[in-house]
């Protein structure tokens, strides 16, 4: 790992509380009541998902310690857990599709479009290790869409469109400070400027349904 991002496992960390406020009125405080809105396909979602999310904050620790053996051993695991996360997705699309709230099947189809984009680029680029963590970091960006996209209209009462916009200004922020920080200290930005675009698609495409 490059000396200026050996911290970087602790900002991912931020994801816990994220997604922990994001999901507790929807399904962590549901424990072990669940309502019949809780699917077993969901709780398939919300196990795999948690996986991931836990190997994405694994992963620059073990670099930071030294670990390297193990962080390729998860590398491949991820070979399996992305596409089942990518999968788990499906029955809430259909499950909108059949409901008739076909534009809220947006949601998972762009940010499963996003991860598997970013995946995909990591994957490819893995033996030149600055786009490989660049894109894992965007891809844990994604992550930000369905946490503060919950936190904003249940804990704040912010409707959809406030909640969105204010979403894609605070992945910019972090991308566009990335840059910055990348360029003070002279290192190679060029994958967080592949994925403002697509997180820019993503925004476009919204207000196109949603507007």
């Amino acid at each position: 790992m490059e000396k200026k991002y050996r911290y970087l496992g602790y900002f991912m960390l931020v994801l816990i509380p994220l997604i922990f406020a994001g999901f507790y009125k929807t399904y962590i405080e549901q424990i072990p009541n669940f309502g019949e809105r809780i699917t077993s396909f969901i709780h398939i979602h919300a196990a795999i998902a948690t996986i991931w999310i836990s190997m994405l904050i694994a992963q620059p620790f073990l670099i930071l310690n030294k670990k390297f053996a193990l962080h390729r051993a998860i590398g491949k695991l991820s070979y399996i857990v992305f596409p089942l996360l990518i999968l788990s997705f499906i029955p809430q699309i259909l499950r909108n599709i059949n409901e008739g709230h076909i534009k809220s099947s947006f949601f998972p189809i762009a940010d499963s479009l996003l991860l598997i984009s970013f995946y995909s680029l990591a994957i490819y680029n893995r033996k030149t290790s600055f786009k490989h963590m660049r894109f894992m970091i965007a891809s844990a960006l994604v992550f930000l869409g369905p946490t503060v996209g919950r936190i904003g209209p249940i804990w704040l009462g912010w409707s959809e469109l406030l909640t969105q916009n204010v979403m894609y200004g605070i992945i910019y922020s972090i991308l566009i400070s990335l840059i910055v920080y990348d360029k003070t200290n002279r290192k190679k930005y060029s994958p967080y400027l592949v994925a403002i675009a697509f997180f820019a698609l993503h925004q476009a495409v919204f207000h196109l349904i949603f507007l």
